[in-house]
């Protein structure tokens, strides 16, 4: 008994400090557990990114990886699959994910660059003195409908109003080259893409976005008359200052106007027939003596095949070539808004109306895609294993 009232004491205090001294040792190897943990995240995040990716993005629900793809597509437009391997690349980290689609975005635009571009759009500007038009290219109809891509061509049709090319001369129609483009700045401001950039980096940013191959094609510029009106048309419109084909014109009057809506007016319908007409000469003297002679020659062929006599193979084809100025010179054209009257016709009944002589100073056509051999046609196989 007296043992167990002694023992009682120390065998309380003994037991009190094996509980303190396991909560002591237990903390302290948490805390060196912890340490260890960090040492080993520094140390081998170079050697083990794998294990750290796959343990942030166990982090992330999966409602929220929904949340940052959504959000991520839409400030890009890019792939779904591209916009997830983004993020996945960067754990999930939504800025760096887009800085790494645009990254990734260069290799795939240069890589898209060999491809046929023969859909897109014309974008045209237009101030008092002169009219800029260019044609911006893609791959297919549908990239061209998207309002990122025309958003970038009226852009570059604007800067193109602004910036005075070295090509240009004193003809009312002067070529605005691309390559001279290229490194002037341009102001874009669009939701997805905004901001100022180079038109090379532009064009490249929107290739990626879009995932077609997108060129500037051409650009051409129109100067207004020192008197009279500049006036433009565009087919195929799905907004103002775009179209698949367009048609300008310079009216110049004279001595003064009475009357310029009338000049307007008249220059916008002739704007029109240049486009369905198709003309390709101004007058018969700007027809050039090669084409001339070759029509000639293909005339001359057709009506001695007939067996008839030289006079009247002569005289078949001076009526022939007639009919050739009437299909491809624009003022011996039939006006398409009323073809009882020609386009010569047009203007000397304008110049009556006005009170001064008009004249057309020149005129200019332009089509998407024209000229160039659409990659279907040119090489199919190739068209369905890219697509493929």
């Amino acid at each position: 008994m007296a043992f167990a009232r002694c023992a009682k004491r120390p065998l309380g205090l003994y037991l009190c400090n094996r509980l303190t001294t396991s909560t002591s040792v237990a903390s302290q190897y948490a805390q060196s557990s912890v340490a260890s943990l960090k040492d080993f995240s520094q140390s081998n995040r170079a050697t083990y990114p794998l294990l750290l990716r796959r343990f942030s993005a166990g982090e992330i629900g999966s409602s929220d990886q929904r949340d940052l793809i959504k959000k991520l597509r839409e400030r890009t437009s890019a792939p779904i699959k591209d916009v997830k391997a983004a993020l996945v690349a960067t754990n999930w980290d939504i800025e760096e994910a887009q800085k790494e689609l645009r990254r990734k975005g260069v290799v795939l635009a240069s890589k898209k660059s060999s491809r046929t571009a023969a859909e897109g759009f014309l974008a045209l500007a237009q101030n008092h003195t002169k009219a800029a038009i260019i044609e911006l290219n893609c791959e297919t109809d549908f990239v061209a409908r998207n309002d990122i891509f025309q958003h970038l061509a009226l852009s570059l049709a604007r800067l193109a109003l602004l910036s005075d090319s070295p090509s240009q001369t004193d003809a009312a129609v002067s070529p605005v080259q691309p390559e001279l483009m290229e490194d002037l700045k341009v102001i874009l401001d669009h939701p997805k893409i905004r901001g100022e950039r180079t038109v090379q980096s532009a064009i490249t940013e929107v290739a990626a976005m879009m995932g077609e191959n997108v060129q500037l094609r051409r650009g051409f510029a129109m100067s207004a008359p020192k008197s009279g009106a500049l006036s433009t048309y565009l087919h195929a419109s799905p907004q103002p200052g775009l179209g698949r084909i367009a048609g300008l014109l310079s009216i110049e009057i004279d001595g003064s106007a009475d009357s310029f809506d009338a000049v307007n007016r008249v220059g916008s319908e002739l704007a029109m027939h240049i486009v369905a007409a198709k003309p390709l000469f101004l007058t018969k003297e700007h027809v050039s003596s090669d084409a001339l002679d070759t029509e000639r020659e293909i005339l001359r062929t057709q009506a001695q095949s007939t067996g008839k006599p030289q006079i009247a193979i002569d005289k078949m084809v001076e009526g022939r070539l007639r009919k050739y100025f009437e299909e491809v010179v624009l003022m011996e054209q039939k006006f398409v808004v009323d073809d009882s009257l020609n386009v010569k016709t047009i203007l000397m009944n304008l110049s009556k109306e006005v009170g001064s002589p008009v004249k057309i100073k020149d005129f200019f056509r332009m089509e998407v895609g024209e000229g160039i051999q659409s990659l279907e046609a040119s090489n199919p196989s190739e068209s369905v294993a890219e697509a493929a």
